[in-house]
């Protein structure tokens, strides 16, 4: 068995999700995304969907992009 490395759970079903150079073990999607997934840079949410980049920012949507400053930007549908 494995350990969670976002709730320590040791469990025999857990999965291995690789982000680049980063790679983490997981015991579930949830405490995967809670580890993995960006934060948006205006209001903190994680980003699950694909969300918008502004100058290398991420934000969850064009709403909150628009509030930190960046224009043009449409959500993606």
């Amino acid at each position: 068995m494995a350990t969670c490395d976002t709730c320590g759970n040791d469990y025999d079903k857990t999965f291995t999700v690789t982000q680049g150079e980063r790679t983490g073990t997981f015991d579930s999607f949830e405490c995967a995304a809670h580890a993995m997934a960006p934060t948006c840079a205006h209001c903190g949410c994680r980003v699950l969907g694909h969300g918008v980049e502004a100058g290398g920012t991420i934000y969850c949507c064009a709403h909150c992009a628009e509030h930190s400053g960046a224009h043009g930007l449409t959500d993606r549908v």
